[in-house]
């Protein structure tokens, strides 16, 4: 079999990625630790908790990492689109004003957050338009290396609209990509 031949930098994002699922599979089991070890840890333990500890992460508001945002559930997005005065997404042939008009919000100059999910049922496709564009930057730094992440459910101060459907291009989730069936062929 012929080995396939990547980039250091590639070799790199690759460890990442395998390290990443392994901090989280210590967290699902209900035993990682990020402060002091505690003294009936394996060396196992101990070692993965190092990692998780050293691991590069970039907090955001909404992460859920805050004390007041870990009571709010987290929010699974198919996708995102941050709506811009100086840069639409692209494919979008509407201007940002004309664009604001459409969803029913004011043309603020910081711009609006577009976020893709489903209601309630799983079924029915909705938009929340939300004030959180500090937030999606965050979450596309995160998705850009391919991990998994969810943003906390926004405070109802954020959300300016909800609406059926969704309303823009969208910059799709790792999740997303997995529950539409848009990883493609190996």
């Amino acid at each position: 079999m012929k080995r396939l031949v990547v980039s250091e930098l590639d070799h790199l994002r690759e460890l990442e990625r395998i390290v990443r699922a392994v901090v989280g599979a210590a967290g699902d089991e209900g035993w990682l630790e990020y402060g002091p070890d505690p003294e009936d840890a394996t060396p196992l333990q101990r070692a993965v908790n190092e990692v998780a500890r050293k691991i590069l992460y970039y907090h955001f508001p909404g992460d859920g990492c805050l004390d007041e945002e870990r009571e709010r559930p987290e929010l699974k997005l198919v996708g995102v689109a941050i709506l811009r005065p100086e840069a639409m997404p692209a494919g979008m042939e509407e201007t940002y004003e004309q664009a604001c008009l459409r969803l029913g919000v004011e043309a603020r100059p910081e711009g609006w957050a577009l976020w893709n999910t489903w209601g309630d049922d799983g079924q029915v496709k909705v938009t929340m338009v939300v004030a959180a564009v500090d937030t999606t930057e965050g979450l596309l730094w995160h998705w850009s290396r391919g991990r998994e992440f969810n943003p906390v459910t926004p405070l109802p101060s954020q959300v300016a609209l909800i609406h059926h459907g969704w309303h823009a291009h969208m910059i799709f989730s790792p999740w997303g990509v997995r529950r539409l069936g848009l990883r493609g062929q190996p």
